[in-house]
């Protein structure tokens, strides 16, 4: 079990030791996925690497990890998207949805065996609001069914919201989504009542004819595959604004137990110092840096070799750098396999190193996902590891130690062959 993991906790702004709820159900984690009527960027990969390196070193350290990554294939965009094509909203996800299958793929990130779509939840969606509705957190307003954060106490925590300075005006926000980081001060929307624009995607449910709105999307998800009761929840900043706040008030609305105690976000990916955005014209995609001759691994490590918190800027000279480090590491693991079957004695040095080698990666692993240090610590051992080795004073026993201990190593970083 991680008794010496921490985690730097976005609910209470703090570095936690990490321990699950309960120990026999394993370690419950919910990942947010993309929005599958575009294809995800390479910002949004680091976002999925972060949690890839989370799953991949509970694991490591002998956990069971349920985790839940999903798909939304029903939002504003996406139904606008298919009304202006022609065409369904399956047949126009379901090629993003393999393209990222595809680049999960190439990345060696960790998934379920399945992942959830908005689409095959309505039924728990129109369960959840009911639920509010008889609690009246929720209302009816025409067609529509809005959350009132009024009627939920601690609404906010999440992000840090002064309650008291929320208007008492009634302001109702009916989009899914809202462009940049802000608040919107008043009712979000949970269920959307079929309008014209909406076509012919529209489901008939005891709440009327229409859909659930993204707000009450992953909320639904969440409830069908992991329950109500969490031990971490995940994303990327961005959702430190209003999206989880929104699902923490949705599940504590209904069911009153808290539903994560540990709550990590990670930062986003810079192109020459500027945010990614469309009227930028700077959106980077996993294929344009493959095209460009970077291999996956090489993408791989430049994504995670970052503390996940901070943002990262994707610059040409930094993705040079990550790609001659990592090639280096991969080149003097390999000079280490040559002499696993060395009969030479045993160095004292040698040994020494040899057995540092899971210190060097544990200690800072522990230290909130520090991969930076974790990988710096490893890379300095393995070139004193491999002056040794030049020198015929590394035994094939400590060899095969370390080569032993830098493939478990791997089963988190996955970055060697």
């Amino acid at each position: 079990m991680p008794e010496n993991l921490h985690l730097q906790n976005t609910m209470t702004r703090k570095k936690e030791p990490f321990a699950p709820r309960r120990s026999d159900k394993g370690i419950r984690i919910f990942t947010c996925g993309p929005s599958i009527y575009n294809q995800p960027h390479i910002g949004n990969y680091r976002t999925f690497l972060f949690e890839d390196i989370l799953q991949r070193y509970l694991e490591y350290l002998g956990c069971r990890v349920n985790r839940l990554i999903n798909f939304t294939d029903m939002e504003d965009k996406a139904i606008a998207r298919a009304n202006e094509l022609g065409i369904s909203l399956e047949k126009m996800t379901q090629p993003v949805a393999e393209q990222f299958l595809k680049e999960c793929k190439q990345l060696f990130i960790t998934l379920p065996h399945s992942i959830a779509r908005s689409t095959s939840c309505v039924d728990s969606a129109v369960l959840l609001i009911q639920r509010l509705l008889e609690k009246k957190i929720a209302y009816k307003h025409g067609s529509d069914i809005f959350y009132d954060p009024l009627k939920f106490k601690g609404f906010g925590r999440l992000y840090g919201l002064d309650m008291s300075k929320w208007p008492r005006k009634k302001i109702r926000f009916r989009k899914d989504t809202y462009s940049g980081q802000r608040w919107n001060l008043g009712d979000f929307i949970l269920w959307k009542g079929w309008r014209k624009s909406d076509g012919p995607i529209f489901w008939q449910t005891p709440l009327g004819k229409g859909r659930p709105a993204w707000n009450i999307q992953d909320p639904a998800m969440i409830v069908r595959h992991l329950g109500y009761e969490l031990d971490i929840c995940c994303g990327g900043i961005d959702n430190i604004y209003r999206h989880h706040d929104y699902n923490i008030a949705v599940l504590e609305g209904v069911s009153g137990k808290t539903l994560a105690p540990f709550w990590l976000h990670g930062g986003h990916v810079k192109v020459r110092g500027a945010k990614m955005s469309k009227s930028r014209g700077n959106i980077v995609y996993l294929q344009d840096l493959i095209f460009q001759g970077y291999k996956p691994h090489h993408i791989r490590f430049f994504l995670i070799c970052s503390h996940y918190r901070k943002s990262l800027d994707l610059t040409g000279k930094r993705l040079d750098l990550a790609r001659g480090r990592v090639e280096t590491f991969r080149e003097m693991v390999r000079v280490i396999g040559r002499h696993i079957e060395s009969p030479g004695l045993s160095d004292p040095e040698g040994k020494s190193l040899a057995g540092r080698l899971q210190q060097d990666f544990e200690i800072p692993m522990n230290n909130d996902l520090d991969v930076e240090t974790a990988f710096e610590n490893l890379y300095k051992t393995l070139c004193r590891l491999v002056e040794i080795s030049s020198a015929g004073r590394l035994a094939g026993k400590d060899a095969r130690r370390a080569q032993a201990l830098l493939q478990k190593i791997n089963q988190v970083l996955h970055i060697l062959d």
